[in-house]
């Protein structure tokens, strides 16, 4: 069981970090139906990997890593901007989800092959 509880860790720590964007994306009032359009988006990068599995994975993990939304959203806030701050709170949204249900960054190796587990 010891080995296993840092990936149990990371897995709660995704489902709170996506509970947590959620609340703040309807705190702030943003509309559910763009949560709704845009939830899945991120997932598009997986079209990287008809290029290989490296560039595939490359892609992947650049659109399942919480820097790039984190980064959006403080732009946003900075300026004083929904817009990139809505886009990124569904991003952080998906990627905590896939965090928790298991799905991670990938390795080259393989899709199936992430930080997380193998799935």
């Amino acid at each position: 069981m010891p080995g296993r509880v840092p990936r149990f860790l990371l897995h709660v720590e995704g489902a709170v970090v996506a509970v947590a964007a959620v609340a703040l994306y309807f705190h702030l009032g943003y509309p559910w139906w763009l949560l709704v359009v845009l939830a899945l988006a991120p997932d598009l990068s997986m079209f990287g990997y008809l290029a290989g599995p490296v560039a595939g994975s490359l892609a992947y993990d650049l659109a399942h890593t919480y820097a790039l939304p984190v980064a959006l959203g403080a732009i946003g806030v900075l300026a004083g901007a929904d817009a990139p701050v809505q886009v990124a709170l569904i991003w952080i949204t998906h990627i905590g989800v896939d965090r928790a249900i298991g799905y991670g960054l990938k390795y080259p190796s393989g899709f199936k092959d992430t930080h997380l587990q193998r799935v």
